[in-house]
């Protein structure tokens, strides 16, 4: 029997927190997304139209590296406190790579590093069945 891989990833559309799942510890890592707020702001100052496309264009940048990132992975959690969850979930469902990966999504607030790394725990333990 192999061991199923596990990760939840904390994330606004900003940021996100990689947090990989297993009984003896967790491992974490950050991925940023390029579309900062000096950016909006450099961006929006030649032209709103502009900008638009080049957050969207970014942040589908953003959410496919994410993608990439968890490919492999049998089970991946989504959670945060805005809707980016939701539309990596959406970008991920269209993606072959994920037909058999089982996908949840669920809404949290600003945590801190050692606050997700318990919720990762938490959803997945919940999911063992204890003998």
């Amino acid at each position: 029997m192999s061991i199923e891989k596990k990760i939840g990833i904390w994330m606004d559309h900003s940021s996100a927190h990689l947090i990989e799942f297993s009984m003896e510890n967790t491992e974490s890592k950050t991925l940023n997304s390029t579309f900062t707020h000096e950016e909006k702001e450099k961006t929006l100052g030649k032209n709103e139209n502009l900008m638009h496309n080049k957050e969207q264009h970014q942040q589908t940048a953003y959410y496919k590296s994410l993608a990439e990132a968890v490919k492999g992975y049998d089970e991946v959690l989504l959670f945060g406190p805005t809707p980016a969850k939701h539309e990596l979930y959406n970008l991920m469902k269209k993606d072959a790579h994920f037909a058999k990966t089982i996908i949840e999504v669920e809404d949290a607030g600003k945590m801190s590093e050692n606050q997700q790394q318990a919720f990762v725990r938490d959803h997945y333990s919940k999911k063992i069945i204890r003998f």
